[in-house]
Formats: C-alpha cells, sequence, structure tokens
C-alpha cells in the first residue's frame, strides 16, 4: 500500500473523494495532505438534488498526528446553488461545518478534555483556548442533539456560585446524577425556563423533586407540577447544614462565659461537635465528655442535633410527623436561640421534609455534582466566561454521548 492509499484509509475516503498528493515539510515538521473531490457533479446537502457547482473554497483542516508530524487536511470545497436552498457547501465526510480540525482530531480533544484541563490539553495539543472552547461547543451540541426522552421522575434542583458577588447558576439533574440543564441566576424564572422545556403530560411523570428551602424554586414547583405538595423534598443535607450552624452559633457565644482556660479547648473543637454521634472516634468522645461539664449549651444544641438525625427512618408520614413534633417541642424549649430559629425553619418547611423522610430521596448526587463543577472551576483557574462554565458543566456532568 502506497501513502496514498494510506492516507484515503486513514481519513476513510470513498469515491468521488481521493487523495491527490501528501507533502512533508520537514522545517515545521508537519504533513500536508491534499484532497480533491473525482467528478463533475455536486449534490445538495440539504434535498441530495444534483445541483450546478457555484464555486470553490479552499480550506485546512488540522488531522491527528503522523507519528511526530503535525497533520493537515486541504482540499477546495465546492459550493453548490440550489434553488431551493441557495448557495450551500457541500458534505465532507472528515469534518463537521464550520470546523477546523478532523473528526478524529476533536474526538482525541473530547478524551484530552474529560481527563485534563484545558490549558494542559492546549500546551499538549498546541491549539488556542478558542480553538478547544469551539470543540467543546460542538461536543455538547451533539450531545444534546443526541437525547432522548429525558428521565425526569426524580429531579434535583440545586444552586452553584460561578464567581463572587451573589453570582450563581440553576443546576437541574436526574437521580442518574446527570446534568439535565443549566440555567442563570436562582430565580423563579431560572426554573421555570427548565420546567417550560416540558409538556403537561411530561410533568405528570415527575415523582420528586429534591430541593433546599429555596423560596423561589419552591413556589415555581407549586405552580408547574401537578401534585407538587407531595412531591417537593426538602434534603437532609441542608436541615443538617443548618442545626450545625446553630451549634456553631452556640458554641461561639458560649465562649465569652466560660472560664478562659477552657477556650482554646472548645475553639479547637468546632469540627468535632460537627460530626455525627455514629462517626465519631475515640478522641471526639473523649474531647465531648470533657467540654460537656463546661459547655453546657453547646452540649445541649449538639444532643438536639443528634436527636433530629434520627427521625429520618420512618416509613409512615404520620408517625413520622409525630416524632418531629415532639423533636421541635424540645428544641424550642431548649432556651438557646439558635436552635429555636432552625426548630421554627423546620417546623414552617415540615411538610417537605416529610416527602424526604417517606420518599428516601435526597440531594446527595446533586451535592456530589456540585464538588464536581468545583473541581472544573478550580482545574480551569476560574472561568470569566458564563457560558463556557455552562457549556463546561455540561461536558463534564450532563452524561452525553459527544464523539463525532
Amino acid at each position: 500500500m502506497d501513502e496514498v492509499k494510506l492516507y484515503e484509509k486513514i481519513l476513510f475516503l470513498n469515491k468521488p473523494w481521493l487523495v491527490d498528493s501528501i507533502e512533508l515539510n520537514e522545517t515545521d515538521n508537519s504533513v500536508h495532505v491534499y484532497v480533491s473531490c473525482d467528478g463533475d457533479s455536486v449534490s445538495c446537502p440539504v434535498c441530495q438534488k444534483s445541483c450546478p457547482r457555484y464555486d470553490r473554497r479552499s480550506r485546512t483542516w488540522r488531522h491527528l498526528d503522523t507519528c511526530q508530524y503535525k497533520t493537515f487536511v486541504h482540499c477546495n470545497v465546492s459550493r453548490v446553488s440550489c434553488v431551493e436552498h441557495g448557495v450551500l457547501q457541500v458534505d465532507i465526510p472528515w469534518a463537521e461545518k464550520g470546523s477546523g480540525f478532523t473528526l478524529l482530531f476533536e474526538a482525541l480533544v473530547i478524551d484530552w478534555l474529560k481527563e485534563a484541563s484545558i490549558n494542559a490539553v492546549s500546551r499538549q495539543l498546541g491549539l488556542s483556548w478558542n480553538s478547544i472552547d469551539g470543540i467543546m461547543k460542538r461536543a455538547v451540541q451533539r450531545g444534546l442533539g443526541r437525547r432522548t426522552e429525558l428521565d425526569i421522575k426524580h429531579l434535583c434542583v440545586d444552586e452553584v456560585s460561578r464567581r463572587k458577588g451573589r453570582k450563581y447558576l440553576t443546576i437541574v439533574s436526574n437521580h442518574q446524577g446527570h446534568v439535565l440543564d443549566v440555567q442563570d441566576d436562582r430565580t423563579k424564572e431560572s426554573l421555570n425556563a427548565f420546567y417550560n422545556k416540558f409538556s403537561e403530560q411530561q410533568l405528570k411523570k415527575v415523582q420528586s423533586i429534591s430541593m433546599d428551602m429555596c423560596q423561589a424554586y419552591i413556589s415555581v414547583t407549586l405552580e408547574m407540577i401537578p401534585d407538587a405538595k407531595s412531591k417537593i423534598c426538602f434534603d437532609k443535607f441542608h436541615v443538617v447544614k443548618d442545626l450545625n450552624e446553630a451549634i456553631d452559633v452556640t458554641r461561639k457565644s458560649e465562649m465569652k462565659w466560660i472560664d478562659p482556660v477552657w477556650r482554646k479547648a472548645l475553639h479547637t473543637s468546632r469540627y468535632t461537635w460537627l460530626r455525627n454521634q455514629n462517626n465519631l472516634e475515640r478522641k471526639h468522645k473523649e474531647t465531648i465528655a470533657e467540654l460537656k461539664k463546661i459547655a453546657n449549651k453547646t452540649a445541649r444544641a449538639w444532643t438536639i442535633r443528634q436527636y433530629a438525625m434520627t427521625l429520618w427512618d420512618y416509613k409512615c408520614k404520620t408517625w413520622a410527623k409525630k416524632a418531629w413534633t415532639r423533636w421541635y417541642n424540645w428544641a424550642i424549649r431548649s432556651q438557646l436561640n439558635a436552635i429555636k430559629a432552625s426548630a421554627k425553619s423546620i417546623k414552617k418547611n415540615l411538610w417537605g421534609i416529610l416527602n424526604a423522610v417517606v420518599l428516601k430521596r435526597t440531594n446527595a448526587s446533586a451535592e456530589s455534582i456540585n464538588s464536581k463543577i468545583k473541581s472544573i472551576k478550580i482545574r480551569a483557574k476560574g472561568f470569566r466566561n458564563k457560558e463556557r462554565l455552562k457549556r463546561a458543566i455540561l461536558f463534564h456532568c450532563g452524561g452525553l454521548e459527544m464523539k463525532p
């Protein structure tokens, strides 16, 4: 097999496409492959009708390297004049329209981007950030175009900070851990834009929506989802986070009044008090046992929080409500202002907490996605362009089939 036939195989060329010639440039270590179309007949890329040729335009594409040599494909690509669709470029088998790279090269970049940062891919392959962003953009568009009916039975809604200054994105994912949509801000309109992509019949299939206690998300879900009052689940993570903050506020307040000898010990015990009782190591148990005698209020707040953690195993909503009501009565009589504030918030949103208890739904997958998004931002050293961040989230977390 000669080099011409070899490159025709490499580029998957069939008639009427063929390789005319190959040039090796040892000055810049590059290989140049010249391709042409053998034949006079050209077809409209839309209707496939035979049309007269309008003109030819010289185009160049970056291909996979040939050993240590960068490889470029050159071709004078025809444009046709279709009576119905106007002047259009004919389809070429080795690249997509608007791309300066072959399909195989884009597939390589996609694989690299899944494993390394944009900066690393840029260095290794000698590409600009704009070129890489173009490849990522086309990959995400392909993936979204290949999506069939979305699985929206169990949804998770959460927000993620995109930059300082209270700039947020709304992330909607499903129980499979795939991001379904990314919208600007964390307002009613943000989540409403996602719901509006579905018909009323499709929205009836939703069985649960896990979210935090954001009033904007709650109100739009109650408007758009049938019987949403029994489907909205307030995630355990956010309830625990609220109670942990109450414990920490109580600890900081108590530090002002205890014997100065014990202040350092109480200060350094911050994360010990935030641990679940089942995860306490021996040293943590000893610390709590010792400080209970000194920091009575902090110990009481911790005990109230520990009891709340035992209330997520109920299967019957009636019994779960009774248990949470008992816990509320205890918390509200605790004389701890931070715990009382958390208890009032929990009572106000108890209906959603009970849904989470009975339906056994959590926002764990959404929190995992948030962690991935933080890693994406760190790896890219931040995103000044909001659309590029949204695209990166769908690229890495969308579960999309993006290969050409």
